[in-house]
């Protein structure tokens, strides 16, 4: 008995079995159609996934910007290292989630 990553979810599962414990996808009847499908709904989900975190990160970019420029913050106080650490984290984690997104968009070709 080995263990096979599911083809619809990615999880561990035995080989010998018939359907997948975690998501409960027939695998049986599974044809190399319903693979292909599968592939690109995982590739379109991961997507989804990212598009989120860097909406998420833009968010954080623009309040650390945002309180750093309307709260007139002088150097040296806390509201100033908060704002400066969202901006910077924020900037960060966008670029590195669009580059994610080009790497993902790249590689389902």
């Amino acid at each position: 008995m080995a263990v096979i990553n599911c083809p619809s979810c990615k999880k561990k599962i035995s080989d010998k079995a018939k359907t997948c414990s975690h998501c409960a996808i027939d695998l049986q009847n599974l044809d190399e159609e319903k693979l292909q499908t599968l592939s690109k709904v995982n590739v379109i989900n991961k997507s989804q996934r990212l598009m989120t975190h860097s909406f998420i990160a833009m968010l954080l970019f623009c309040g650390g910007f945002l309180l750093f420029y309307w709260q007139d913050v002088q150097p040296g106080t806390v509201e100033y290292a908060l704002s400066v650490v969202c901006a910077l984290v924020g900037f960060v984690w966008y670029i590195a989630t669009r580059i994610r997104l080009i790497l993902l968009k790249r590689s389902s070709k």
